[in-house]
């Protein structure tokens, strides 16, 4: 008897954490998945094509912009943010744009010795 209860309780948490606020569920279908798939691996493949080509002081630039991009995909699709509610995304920002001024700053001092 505890144990259907146990399960029952498990299927209800399970059930109300793939819904929302208005009680919707959000399916997304495999094609979606296979497509961001192969723009992942798509993304790789430039990944290392442009590591072999001599860009110069471009080359590093390049990498992090479509590791950036890379990052957006997975986060949006698979981790589901599309989904989340306005703060979340909101705090997802101001990480971004806190972490984007770290690096521009440390950048610059570097560039400029």
């Amino acid at each position: 008897m505890s144990e259907q209860i146990y399960s029952q309780e498990q299927a209800s948490g399970a059930q109300a954490a793939h819904h929302t606020e208005g009680g919707h569920a959000h399916i997304t279908g495999y094609g979606t998945y296979i497509l961001v798939w192969l723009g992942l691996v798509a993304l790789t493949a430039v990944t290392v094509t442009v590591a072999g080509i001599h860009l110069g002081s471009l080359t590093l630039i390049t990498a992090l912009v479509i590791a950036a991009v890379k990052t957006s995909l997975v986060g949006y699709h698979f981790m589901h943010i599309k989904y989340d509610n306005a703060i979340t995304k909101i705090f997802i920002l101001v990480c971004i744009v806190i972490f984007l001024t770290f690096w521009i700053l440390t950048f610059s001092d570097l560039s400029f010795r």
